[in-house]
């Protein structure tokens, strides 16, 4: 016999409405295949006007959380507003109340896991949150229930679909960071405000729970090395594609005997790299395992369905009584976090075409032990012209060394661009 579940959905906004539509739409497949009399008996949002006009009866729309509360017959909420507030106030309290509860909320769970994970584990409640990262791709659940067997190195991937977005567009159309930033917002793809995506916030928050999850160490949002894609020129695309490269945002955690390093910048990516053709709003996160070796997860990254669809993936799993993640971030071990790591180096400048310039530059690359791979003129114009480097892998400090004594070369014009290399 199917048993009957009444739940309730927090925001019935794109990733709410998408949630509520599969839950309602495939209600029958549900019960059929999962065992599973779903109900969606509240739809919790700050006007009720704004759920009923989303199409949910007038019955179920509420504008307060205590009518949630007080029904003992709602045993899991589903959390899709977004934010730290009122979201974080919300789940503690349905936590406390032994009720399971879905999320999707990146940012708050990389700033408050351990606080809401311990309220979880108090009450005996479930706390699942595959939807926080990489939308449809089931990466949380393959790092928790798939790959057991191994000791994972890295975890490295493409996890914001904004960012790809407009660097595709960059590449493929050769247009400008601005110009396509306003195509993308005018699509959907960016918000109106960008900063959580551009300035690599959105993936550092998604970085911290893989890396948490992948590393059984607790990574904190604010060890992580961000830097985003608003410095990315048209010029740095070209200067790529002529040298085998394509530039995406990566996501990077890896884990040595000396620790791990976590970083998100934006990365010249080799063509030949899976990663290189990873287009458009598309995600895609790559795993190294010490038995496994190589897996890569492909999918949309965003979007109503997509998250949605990860989203009642787990409340299929909180209803069959599934494993929640109450101890990715609770855990007493200490990490050392890596800020000098070794990396290979893009380097565009302008400087002074006339003899001895180079030499004076490759001097002060030795003295950081900083190793030239390849090295390009480009586009001399009168008594100037642009210097393009590729250096062999070389320490982030000794890097950043070399960067500032050569700005202060009276030849050097400008310090155009410094793109790490995958």
């Amino acid at each position: 016999m199917n048993k009957q579940h009444n739940i309730a959905i927090l925001g019935i906004g794109t990733v709410g409405g998408g949630t509520y539509d599969i839950l309602t739409r495939e209600a029958a497949m549900l019960k059929k295949t999962q065992g599973l009399d779903i109900t969606v008996k509240y739809v919790l949002d700050k006007c009720k006007d704004i759920i009923v006009k989303r199409g949910v009866p007038q019955a179920a729309a509420v504008d307060s959380l205590d009518v949630i509360l007080a029904d003992e017959s709602v045993n899991l909420v589903v959390e899709t507003m977004g934010g730290v507030e009122p979201a974080k106030t919300f789940i503690l309290k349905i936590l406390q109340s032994g009720r399971s509860v879905v999320s999707a909320n990146k940012e708050l769970i990389a700033k408050h896991g351990k606080e809401l994970e311990e309220v979880a584990k108090k009450s005996g409640a479930g706390f699942y949150y595959e939807a926080s990262v990489a939308g449809g791709i089931p990466i949380i659940r393959v790092l928790q229930e798939g790959m057991q067997a191994n000791n994972l190195v890295e975890v490295m991937g493409i996890i914001n679909g904004t960012t790809n977005y407009i660097l595709t567009k960059m590449a493929e159309q050769g247009l400008a960071y601005a110009d396509v930033l306003k195509e993308a917002q005018s699509l959907g793809f960016a918000e109106s405000d960008p900063t959580a995506d551009v300035d690599a916030f959105d993936s550092m928050y998604k970085l911290s729970i893989l890396s948490s999850m992948a590393f059984h160490v607790p990574v904190s949002h604010t060890q992580i090395y961000r830097e985003g894609i608003t410095s990315i020129t048209a010029e740095d695309i070209v200067n790529a594609k002529l040298l085998g490269y394509v530039i995406k945002l990566l996501a990077i955690g890896k884990r040595s005997c000396e620790g791990v390093e976590v970083r998100v910048h934006p990365c010249f990516v080799p063509l030949s790299h899976p990663l290189a053709s990873v287009r458009n709003e598309f995600n895609a996160v790559f795993l190294k395992g010490d038995s496994v070796d190589d897996i890569m997860l492909y999918g949309r990254g965003a979007g109503a369905f997509p998250t949605a669809s990860a989203i009642v993936s787990d409340v299929i799993s909180a209803l069959k009584g599934g494993t929640s993640k109450t101890d990715v971030f609770s855990g007493s071990d200490k990490v050392n976090i890596i800020d000098d790591f070794a990396s290979s180096y893009y380097m565009a400048i302008t400087a002074v075409d006339k003899a001895g310039v180079l030499a004076k530059i490759t001097e002060v690359f030795s003295k950081f032990n900083v190793s030239i791979s390849q090295m390009v003129q480009r586009g001399a114009a009168g008594e100037k012209a642009q210097l393009v480097f590729l250096t062999h892998p070389a320490k982030e400090h000794s890097m950043q060394a070399a960067l500032s004594e050569i700005k202060k070369l009276k030849e050097v014009k400008s310090s155009d661009s410094l793109i790490r290399v995958l």
